[in-house]
């Protein structure tokens, strides 16, 4: 019998008003031989609305995957579009790490041909779609549009439902769009309620992916395979020894 295993969710942000409902998210989405915790870091700005910000918190998120680790976790999910701190935190450990932006594109990818982000601000625009460049799947992106709010009025569900379906039906009828990424991980139950609308104006399925399950389950296959980062690729660097923790400034 499969034993359960342990997931780690972070919230790179200084802010733990969202722990209890990322929990609820995951959760609603795991499999039930699947172990989660929810914490935030304690440091650092909170929330991310920049490439600056992300920097800032990188160091705090890292911090907390090598503890995570050491604690005895299967996997570390930084719920975090941007993933901010995972690629320094997969040098640094052994157990898989991942963020929110490649789950999301890979899912979306193995259900549409083209794919476009809507996300909250213009602020991360560029840095959005830099990933598409980053990882290789630029034919794959159509376009990515803001809905003009900042992360913490993404509680305003109505407002944020209402939005995200405009933007989606402007990217699917301009820009070719055949699937929604939605791009933060607090666009919490949104996901549903937008693909129903789109189900109910066009008559068909269009997928609209959930960042922070699209990254539940897709860990969860790492977990259960027993597969992790390539040291080939993430290479630990020798100015980090015997597995110390860092040493965060500030």
């Amino acid at each position: 019998m499969n034993r359960t295993l342990k997931m780690k969710i972070i919230i790179p942000i200084n802010n733990d008003s969202y722990n209890e409902e990322l929990r609820d998210v995951a959760m609603s989405v795991a499999p039930p031989d699947l172990h989660i915790e929810v914490d935030n870091i304690k440091r650092g700005n909170a929330s991310i609305e920049s490439r600056w910000d992300k920097t800032v918190n990188a160091t705090h998120v890292v911090d907390m995957v090598i503890q995570a680790e050491e604690a005895g976790f299967d996997g570390v999910f930084v719920s975090d579009f941007d993933y901010c701190g995972v690629e320094e935190a997969r040098e640094l450990v052994d157990i898989p790490v991942i963020g929110g932006f490649r789950p999301s594109a890979h899912t979306a990818m193995m259900l549409a041909e083209k794919f476009s982000i809507v996300t909250f601000s213009d602020s991360v625009m560029d840095l959005q779609e830099s990933h598409t460049r980053l990882f290789g799947i630029s034919p794959n992106f159509a376009s990515i549009s803001p809905i003009d709010l900042t992360v913490h009025e993404l509680v305003n569900r109505d407002l944020v439902v209402e939005k995200v379906f405009l933007a989606s039906v402007d990217a699917i009828e301009s820009h070719g769009a055949d699937a929604i990424i939605l791009g933060c991980t607090g666009f919490n139950f949104i996901a549903g309620p937008v693909a129903q609308r789109l189900k109910e104006k066009y008559k068909v399925n269009i997928p609209v992916v959930d960042p922070n399950h699209a990254a539940v389950n897709y860990l969860y296959l790492l977990m259960r395979n027993g597969l992790s980062q390539s040291r080939l690729t993430y290479v630990t660097s020798p100015n980090y020894v015997n597995s110390e923790p860092l040493k965060v400034v500030g």
